[in-house]
């Protein structure tokens, strides 16, 4: 046998595909909406977080399609009156799947919820609205934590605050005076892009409305919504797209049937990072690629896939 076409075979083998990747992954899903208006809309849970970021690398095989899914966040409660008020809608999940690998499923973040209805569960769990015994949504472990309960004991039954990827929503409002809406629970810093970005901010609860010094609650670090205020006459925020946080929580602002659903979720983000001598360069959905040092680093908004 001719050694030199032998060795030209061996190399077309070992050079058709690029070698095997470890790969440092952010996996955000789609925050939770915040609960209806009326009455006591409370904070949607962030979505779910997941990183190895600084820690153990997973591997992509060579010549594997990896489909990157992409979480949207949830839609604020109805603008609508008592009993037309809703829950606000759970997040999307966002996950990395692909053939040998176990699939990273962040769960979305769960709805908040409204004065005679529960939060949801969720990778953070959605707040409990003021003025009823309602129940916040639960975070999942790992992922995030419990939204906050509401103020049922006294008016202007403030709601509670989503959970986020750091801590659970807030539901203590004002104790020395009237009270107002709880905060979103702050979300997780991470450096994956070579930058500090906080991620899964809850969404922050109404205030109820009753008058006095009452504030709706602000939503957490990481693109949590505020919740609406009667006593200043705003209405909710939606949580931050990319960065998966929850909903503000929605208030009837004004007189009955006047405007103020709950804040949308906002849509989550998944982010790769490895080595660029292992990258292909074969992507779809259209994601920011960039580089730091001697990596890499790939963030879709949207849905798409990587091959390796």
């Amino acid at each position: 046998m001719n050694m030199q076409l032998l060795h030209m075979g061996i190399n077309a083998v070992t050079h058709g595909f690029p070698a095997p990747s470890d790969v440092e992954y952010l996996v955000v899903a789609g925050g939770g909406g915040g609960g209806g208006r009326e009455y006591h809309g409370a904070g949607g849970g962030a979505g779910g977080y997941l990183t190895n970021y600084g820690g153990t690398a997973i591997s992509f095989t060579s010549g594997v399609e990896y489909t990157i899914t992409v979480g949207a966040g949830g839609s604020g409660g109805s603008n609508a009156a008592y009993p037309n008020s809703t829950t606000g809608s759970d997040g999307s999940n966002s996950s990395i799947a692909g053939s040998g690998l176990t699939t990273i499923t962040s769960t979305g973040g769960g709805g908040g919820g409204y004065s005679y209805g529960a939060g949801r569960d969720g990778g953070s769990g959605g707040g409990a609205g003021g003025g009823q015994a309602s129940n916040p949504g639960d975070g999942t472990a790992g992922q995030g934590y419990d939204g906050g309960v509401g103020n049922n004991s006294s008016r202007p039954y403030g709601s509670g605050g989503g959970g986020g990827a750091s801590e659970a929503g807030n539901t203590d409002f004002n104790p020395t005076s009237q009270n107002g809406g709880g905060a979103g629970g702050d979300g997780s810093a991470n450096s994956i892009t070579a930058a500090s970005v906080t991620y899964a901010g809850g969404g922050g609860g109404s205030d109820g409305f009753a008058g006095g010094g009452a504030v709706a609650g602000s939503g957490g670090d990481g693109g949590g919504g505020t919740g609406a205020s009667v006593n200043n006459s705003s209405n909710a925020t939606d949580g931050t797209d990319g960065l998966g946080g929850g909903g503000g929580g929605g208030e009837r602002v004004g007189s009955a049937g006047s405007s103020g659903g709950g804040g949308d979720g906002g849509n989550g983000v998944v982010i790769l990072r490895f080595s660029t001598a292992s990258y292909t360069g074969t992507v779809t959905g259209s994601p920011n690629v960039t580089t730091s040092g001697s990596d890499t680093i790939i963030k879709w908004t949207g849905n798409g896939t990587y091959t390796q």
